[in-house]
C-alpha cells in the first residue's frame, strides 16, 4: 500500500513507490524519453511522478511557503522567474538579480527528487513550484491555511503546440518522430504529459473559488509591476546568454535552457493547428469547462 509509506525510511518509501508505478496503466504514444503512466486521473512521466507519490505523504511544508502550480508548457518559466522577481525584491533590483546569469529553473527548482534533498527550498526562497494537479499535492499542503497556492494557465491550444515541440526537442534520436496530429489525437483523448489538461485547469478552478484565501487562479498575461515583468518578459528572458547556453542541470545535456524558451507568443497555435483542429480542441475545453 501507498498510503503508510509515511512512516518508512527513504530508501523503503522510494522503493514501495517504484514497486507500485510498476503497476500502472502506460502510454507509449508520444515516443518520448518515458512512457506515461496514468494516476489518480492524470497521466507523467515517471521521473515526475515518483516525487509526487512521495511529496503527497511524506512532504513537510513551512509556514509561508508558496506553491507555483502549472501545466506544462502553461507559462511555467514566467511564473518562476516573475515569482523569484517579487520575493527577493528587496535583496536585489534589476540590474543585480540572479535572474540575469542563472535560468529561472535554477532560481526556483522543482520538487523532482525532494527525496534525496535536505530541502527543495532555496534558502530565504519560499518558492515551491510542481506540475502536479491540485489534488495530487501533497497533504500536508492541501491541509494547511500557512501554504498558498499560485497557479498559471494558459490556452490549452497554445499549450499544446509548445509541448509538441518541447516533447520533439526531448524525444531520444532512436525514438521515432511523431506527427503533430498524432500528438494532438492524444491532447484531445487527455493522454498527454500531466493531461487532460481540462482537468487540471478545472481542479485548480474550484479550489480557488472554494478556497479563494488559500489558491490565487491566474490567466497568463495579467498585469504585474512593468519594472519586475520587463525583468520577467520572455523577450528579456530568452535574450540572456545563460539562457541561450546554459543547461538546467549539469549532467543533462537535453535539458539546455534554451528548450523553454521558443516563442512565448499568445495565438501561435494558428501557425501549427487546422482550423478543424481549433475547433475540435475548442469544443472539448469548453464541454469540459462548462459552468466555470
Amino acid at each position: 500500500m501507498i498510503a503508510d509509506i509515511e512512516e518508512l525510511s527513504s530508501a523503503e518509501a522510494i522503493e514501495r513507490v517504484v514497486e507500485f508505478m510498476s503497476t500502472l496503466p502506460t502510454e507509449n504514444g508520444w515516443n518520448s524519453f518515458q512512457p506515461l503512466r496514468l494516476y489518480e486521473g492524470f497521466w507523467t512521466f515517471p521521473h515526475f511522478l515518483e516525487s509526487i507519490i512521495l511529496a503527497q505523504h511524506r512532504f513537510k511544508p513551512k509556514p509561508g511557503d508558496i506553491f507555483l502550480c502549472s501545466a506544462p508548457k502553461s507559462g511555467t518559466t514566467w511564473l518562476k522567474a516573475l515569482s523569484f522577481a517579487i520575493v527577493t525584491r528587496n535583496l536585489y533590483d534589476t540590474s543585480n538579480s540572479p535572474l540575469l546569469t542563472k535560468g529561472p529553473h535554477h532560481c526556483v527548482p522543482n520538487m523532482v527528487g525532494f527525496e534525496y534533498k535536505p530541502d527543495v527550498r532555496q534558502p530565504g526562497i519560499p518558492l515551491i513550484p510542481t506540475h502536479a494537479p491540485y489534488h495530487c499535492l501533497p497533504k500536508s499542503v492541501l491541509g494547511s491555511d500557512d501554504v498558498k497556492v499560485v497557479y498559471i494557465c494558459r490556452d490549452p491550444k497554445d499549450a499544446f503546440v509548445s509541448m509538441f515541440h518541447f516533447a520533439a526537442n526531448r524525444r531520444p534520436k532512436e525514438n521515432e518522430h511523431i506527427a503533430i496530429e498524432e500528438a494532438f489525437e492524444l491532447f484531445c483523448l487527455g493522454r498527454s504529459v500531466f493531461g487532460p489538461a481540462w482537468d487540471h485547469i478545472l481542479g485548480y478552478w474550484k479550489a480557488s473559488q472554494e478556497r479563494p484565501e488559500k489558491v490565487i487562479f491566474e490567466e497568463e498575461q495579467g498585469g504585474v509591476v512593468k519594472t519586475l515583468i520587463d525583468l520577467c518578459s520572455f523577450e528579456n528572458l530568452s535574450n540572456l546568454d545563460v539562457n541561450k547556453t546554459g543547461k538546467r542541470h549539469e549532467d543533462d545535456d537535453e535539458a539546455t535552457n534554451r528548450t523553454f524558451f521558443r516563442k512565448g507568443k499568445v495565438g501561435d497555435w494558428q501557425n501549427h493547428l487546422t482550423p478543424e483542429m481549433a475547433n475540435r480542441l475548442d469544443n472539448i475545453v469548453e464541454q469540459k469547462l462548462s459552468g466555470t
